[in-house]
């Protein structure tokens, strides 16, 4: 029916002009009218302007740099487009799952779609629609969300509110799980795998619009969720599947892979879409989720009461092992590239291979498109199909590292094959490959198999661990009558379970003396005839120990299905305390149709095993390898140089009288590079401390390595804190030389002034002397004595190993020691021909004199013994040993391959001139004459120094004539440490000497720093008997700064010691001046005596 049009009405009144005006008069001032409402939307837009102005106020306010609002300001752009972007992200995948419901809803209409218009799902016919199984869900999740806010209210609130005193009013607020259900996206029916079982994989998609707030009213702090993604395969078991009411046993649960999450926060918790953070929460939430539903954790629910069967069912047996070679890569893409892109460099790749939640990373391999890693993972592999490999390449940066390409694959074809090897394209690499081979090991419980798969990989040179030959799963159950604790408490028992270096935890059960873990753990097992596991129950502090128990894993080889399922009774813990556990070993069998042994890396296409064997077969014995087989890495170790030299403006850190009284610093370093620490000496009361200390260490090019410095104040009671500082050692590794002033940090003032040089090894001994020289001239004396070489041993194996008393198979393992530095090999276990394959390095002090000490033991006991001379070295061409080796002591005729080198460390920035034995025209008689001997160099001429340093340097210098100075000559080096600013002066030797008497003289050198002749400058050597051909090689020092050092004057006085309360009868006297002296150089120089009748 139509309405007639509205007809204005006018009522009698005042004239529209007067209406007017007295309305809006009126208006402006009623406080609930129009014009109100205006002017407090107006002074409400001004308000929150000044609201922005804010933040720039109080910064001024404050004192604060502009920066931090840029820096605010910033941070708030930030997060307010990581907000947009999951908002819109959030709405696109609303949208995208409506097409596809719309789409289904055509097709079973009848309505024909294009090809692109079809579900993703709809393209795979092994994958089926689960449309009834959404309406269930859409109908049942209204009661789902009254659910989920029961539990959060009535049970998880309250846990929260008691777990800590700051959270007791903390609340739920709201919870609606939306309107948007969980969606099935399509599922997939697993068929003939295992009849007992029913597998179903699951596509879950949740893109909903759930909210849940919270809120901690003391603190008035609100937070919550507001909208979330999840994107996954779940796979469900139904097992076992057993002959009464409900059928299935059990379901089990789990994510074959890490499902994709994004959440979107509110409240508080905004600040969990800054960039950066979001990532990181995200990621944190996903590793909880993953430490519960993420292979190898599943979630199980019983359905019957009786389940025996729930710790299998947690935790199966796995399907396999699966052994990953990560050997090569090619055509990587160039990631390194300098001036904006005009210069291309290469790429520093490295691999992390990913299987669900184990993770490798091989090492880095610097400047290679080509990279070759040659290492072997092993992988514990549960669901086949469905568990993927994925191997992704970055190029390792200082800041961020570059993506180069990722590739995956089903372990359902590693199954299938056996053994896979191929180059695998890389997706978003461009042109890359990876070369990779994969093995699938098959489980067994036939321990017969054990001895040719232990055979077999002592063949297999592998990095970065050797391989395993079984692994061991351990149910462990439940305890009985621990023993309560000291306060007669009951405890809240855990188990520690440990293999070797590897150690397992189990969860905490609260107050109780019979607890019940119901958990389960795997190890691999490298030789089970020789390990053991040892099992620690603690109660939860881990200090106290309720309960031990050691268990040799050999009794599992001679038990039914290797297997053990019983009550084990503990020790050092109550009469009746024991635990019940299951142990099942399964042996690691390769049934492939053909493997290749050979114990050097393979090419591509073969395998790191005997040549033409079989696992299954016997392995015909192959020939004695006549050479040692190091790595390509083996002997590339350089040697770091660390002087610590002084330091500046440090903070006084001793004050005295509550801060009046400001005093100064105890000041010292702690060094840190490679595992190894250092310590220098306390300098009392300085701020400007001088150490001039030398550290040295054994370095090889592992990324990520830094030379780390820590100062300290050394006090009574706790040492404080001066700064600290640092150096990449890759830096080091390049530059070869770096001195620098570092910038403390973490402390207001400071800097440290520390010199790194790099000794790479030399295979030669012509720079031996020169190097010996060199180190007595900058060896400090309170730093060790410098090294001049470096000693690099590989290990081979060893050959007619005898047998114990009882024709029993040795386990034999190598000690090597050098002047008390000491390493051993690892053991090997029950064998007659051992193959350790171990590469250890030395610092050796004095190549002449040193020995390598070489025993080969079983259980402690020597079976046979060899001293290498380490002149051998020095004599041999290149350096290098490389042979059999006979050893003595051994009853038998054992022998142990070995590769022995030695390489001399040159420093070309120790500030000392280089030294030539032989210049210019030689005269051979002279050089025969001044043959090398060994000498000794003390330092400040005290005789009974333990710290000598032997070094071999010529008797004369041969390059001279004698001189036919009456009364004989002296031989100095006189020399300027610039580190440790000081004067050093070596007395060496006098020849030719001239006495007074007709009695050969005693002689000793005693030195004066003029002009000053009192005892602070004066020096004295020891005194040499009845000699006309003195050696001393004796090194003094004095502290003076260079400028100083140039006006003063060097006397050295020859005197013969005719008793000791006597000052010695004068022979002569050497006058240096030593401003017209180069004290940079430090060679040896022979000085003319003059006469000088007084004494001093």
């Amino acid at each position: 029916m139509e309405r007639a049009p509205e007809q204005e009405t006018v009522a009698p009144g005042p004239s529209p002009e007067v209406s007017s005006s007295s309305t809006s008069t009126s208006g402006s001032r009623l406080p609930g009218g129009i014009g109100s409402a205006e002017a407090r939307a107006a002074l409400g837009a001004i308000g929150r302007r000044l609201l922005w102005l804010l933040p720039v106020y109080l910064a001024g306010r404050a004192g604060l740099s502009l920066g931090f609002v840029v820096a605010g300001v910033a941070l708030y752009m930030g997060w307010r487009g990581r907000r947009l972007s999951k908002e819109r992200s959030l709405r696109e995948a609303g949208l995208f799952l409506g097409n596809e419901e719309a789409a289904v809803s055509a097709t079973r209409l009848g309505r024909s779609l294009g090809q692109s218009e079809l579900p993703a799902w709809v393209s795979f016919p092994d994958v089926e629609k689960a449309e009834w199984l959404n309406k269930i869900l859409a109908q049942a999740w209204p009661f789902f969300g009254q659910y989920m806010e029961k539990m959060l209210v009535e049970n998880i609130a309250p846990s929260i509110r008691a777990s800590n005193t700051h959270l007791q009013t903390f609340t739920f607020t709201k919870v609606d799980m939306g309107e948007k259900p969980l969606k099935v996206i399509g599922v997939k029916v697993h068929t003939g795998v295992n009849k007992k079982q029913i597998l179903l994989d699951l596509n879950l998609s949740y893109v909903g619009d759930v909210q849940i707030d919270v809120e901690v009213k003391k603190f008035f702090c609100k937070a919550g969720v507001k909208g979330m993604q999840l994107h996954g395969m779940l796979r469900v078991i139904l097992e076992p599947l057993i002959g009464d009411v409900p059928i299935v046993g059990a379901l089990t649960m789990f994510f074959i892979r890490r499902p994709t999450l994004d959440i979107n926060w509110t409240g508080m918790t905004n600040l969990l879409d800054i960039p950066g953070l979001s990532s990181m929460s995200d990621t944190m939430i996903m590793d909880s989720i993953a430490s519960f539903l993420v292979l190898p954790n599943r979630l199980l629910i019983p359905l019957v009461s009786d389940l025996h069967e729930a710790a299998q069912l947690r935790s199966p047996i796995p399907r396999g092992v699966v052994r990953v070679y990560l050997m090569e890569a090619k055509d990587l893409q160039s990631k390194d590239k300098y001036i904006k892109g005009m210069i291309e460099g290469k790429s520093d790749p490295y691999a992390i291979v990913r299987v669900g939640t184990q993770v490798f990373t091989s090492k880095v391999i610097d400047e290679d498109l080509n990279p070759k890693w040659n290492e072997m993972y092993e992988f514990i592999v549960h669901e086949v199909p469905g568990q993927e490999l994925e191997v992704e390449l970055f190029d390792k940066d200082p800041d961020q590292d570059d993506f180069l390409g990722r590739m995956k694959l089903d372990f359902g074809e590693v199954f299938k094959a056996r053994v896979l090897e191929e180059w695998f394209p890389l997706q978003d690499g461009g042109r890359a490959r990876v070369h990779l081979r994969l093995e699938w090991h098959t489980l067994m419980s036939d321990g017969s198999k054990l001895e040719q798969v232990l055979h077999w990989n002592k063949t297999i040179s592998s990095k970065p661990e050797p391989p395993s030959a079984a692994i061991l799963v351990v149910y462990l159950d439940r305890a009985q009558e621990l023993p309560l604790k000291k306060s007669s408490k009951e405890p809240n028992p855990m188990v520690q379970l440990s293999i070797q270096d590897v150690t397992r935890e189990s969860r905490v059960v609260y107050s109780t003396v019979s607890p019940v873990w119901d958990d389960a753990f795997r190890f691999f097992l490298q030789d089970p005839t020789t390990e053991d596991i040892d099992i620690q129950v603690k109660d939860d502090n881990r200090q106290t120990t309720l309960g031990s128990l050691t268990i040799h894993l050999s009794r599992l080889l001679s038990a039914d299905n290797l297997t053990l399922d019983q009550w084990f009774q503990l020790e050092n813990s109550g009469l009746n305390s024991r635990i019940y556990m299951k142990l099942v070993m399964r042996i690691l069998y390769l049934d492939a149709p053909e493997v290749c042994f050979n114990t050097r890396p393979c090419p591509p296409g073969h395998l790191n095993v005997t040549e033409g064997a079989h696992i299954g077969s016997s392995v015909d014995k192959s020939p004695r390898p006549i050479k040692a087989s190091p790595d390509a890495e083996f002997g590339t170790e350089s040697v770091i140089r660390i002087h610590l030299l002084e330091a500046e403006n440090l903070i006084a850190k001793d004050n005295f009288m509550g801060g009046m009284i400001k005093g100064k610093s105890d000041p010292y370093v702690k060094v840190r590079l490679g595992g190894q620490k250092f310590r220098s000496r306390v300098i009392k009361e300085e701020l400007n401390p001088h150490w001039s200390e030398i550290y040295e260490v054994v370095v090889n090019n592992v990324p990520g390595q830094e030379v780390e410095f820590d100062l300290y104040d050394k006090d009574v009671d706790k040492d404080d804190f001066l700064g600290r500082c640092r150096i990449p050692l890759r830096r080091v590794l390049s530059s070869k030389f770096v001195v620098e002033w570092l910038p403390l940090e973490d402390v207001k003032s400071g800097r440290l002034h520390v010199k790194l040089e790099c000794l790479p090894p030399t295979p030669s001994a012509a720079e031996l002397e020169q190097v010996l020289m060199v180190n007595s001239l900058i060896q400090t004396p309170k730093s060790d004595e410098l090294s001049s070489a470096l000693l690099s041993v590989f290990v081979d194996r060893a050959a007619d190993v005898p047998l114990r008393k009882g024709s029993k198979p040795p386990s034999p393992y190598v000690s090597l020691s050098v002047r008390g530095v000491s390493y051993k090999t690892k053991v090997s276990s029950q064998t007659v021909e051992p193959v350790w394959d171990e590469a250890f390095s030395f610092l050796i002090k004095r190549p002449h004199t040193e020995s390598l000490e070489l025993q080969v033991k079983d259980d402690g006991r020597i079976l046979g013994s060899l001293s290498l001379p380490l002149s051998q070295l020095l004599a041999a061409e290149g350096l290098v040993l490389d042979r059999w080796f006979q050893l003595g002591n051994s009853g038998p005729a054992i022998q142990v391959l070995m590769r022995v080198q030695l390489g001399i460390l040159i420093s070309q920035h120790s500030g000392v001139e280089a030294l030539r034995t032989v210049t210019g025209e030689e005269n051979e008689e002279g050089s025969q004459k001044g043959s090398e001997t060994e000498l000794y160099i003390r330092e400040d001429g005290d005789s009974g120094s333990t710290q000598e340093l032997r070094q071999r340097l010529p008797h004369a210098n041969s390059n001279l004539e004698l001189s036919n100075s009456p009364l004989g000559q002296l031989s100095l080096t006189v020399w300027y440490n610039m580190d440790a600013r000081k004067l050093v002066v070596i007395v060496h030797a006098c020849r030719n000497l001239k006495s007074g008497t007709r009695d050969t003289p005693d002689p000793y050198v005693s030195l004066i720093l003029l002009p000053d002749k009192s005892r602070v400058t004066k020096r004295k050597t020891t005194v040499r008997k009845k000699t006309h051909n003195p050696e001393f090689n004796e090194k003094f020092e004095w502290d003076v700064p260079l400028e100083e050092a140039h006006r003063r004057k060097l006397e050295a006085y020859i005197k013969n010691s005719v008793s000791f309360m006597s000052r010695g009868e004068p022979i002569g006297k050497v006058h240096i001046d030593l401003s017209q002296k180069d004290l940079s150089q430090g060679a040896p120089q022979w000085y003319d005596l003059k006469d000088d009748k007084t004494s001093s």
